[in-house]
């Protein structure tokens, strides 16, 4: 369970704050919502507590957490499939799980592509999101401007 002003990731949104907690009560059962604010397209979801865990919102990761993640994914070798429809699934996959570094993973692929090959208007689409949701994580773990975060990301994973 979530408290108020918690900071969470909500997959393929990113980072925000659990800005109020609802509770409906009927005679058969007690119905509890968060309600979520995104920064990133200054959005506002409700989401029934119940079904936090399977759509995969979680607490930010320590600042700890999220610098080695950063590092050990731009240490990885970057594979990229050439097959667009396989490459756009696997990578729609990762954001879609959530992880930090799964969606870090996409972020720093597509960017490199993009500079090798292009992308296409989908593949640009879903750069620009992983871009975001990987930022917004930088944002809230490591209490940090987003020029800041912009600048570390732009030096740590997108060489």
């Amino acid at each position: 369970m979530f408290d108020i002003g918690e900071a969470i990731v909500y997959p393929m949104y990113g980072a925000g704050i659990v800005e109020a907690i609802e509770i409906d009560e009927t005679d058969s059962e007690k119905i509890i919502r968060y309600i979520i604010r995104i920064p990133n397209g200054n959005l506002k979801i409700k989401v029934g507590a119940s079904k936090a865990e399977q759509l995969g919102i979680r607490k930010i990761m320590s600042e700890d957490k999220v610098l080695e993640a950063i590092k050990n994914v731009a240490s990885l070798p970057v594979l990229v499939q050439s097959n667009w429809n396989v490459r756009y699934k696997e990578n729609l996959e990762k954001i879609k799980d959530g992880t930090l570094e799964g969606v870090a993973e996409v972020a720093r692929m597509l960017c490199l592509r993009e500079r090798r090959r292009g992308l296409s208007g989908a593949e640009k689409k879903m750069l620009n999101n992983a871009r975001q949701i990987v930022l917004s994580e930088v944002i809230y773990s490591c209490k940090i401007e987003k020029n800041k975060a912009e600048e570390y990301l732009a030096k740590e994973l997108f060489c």
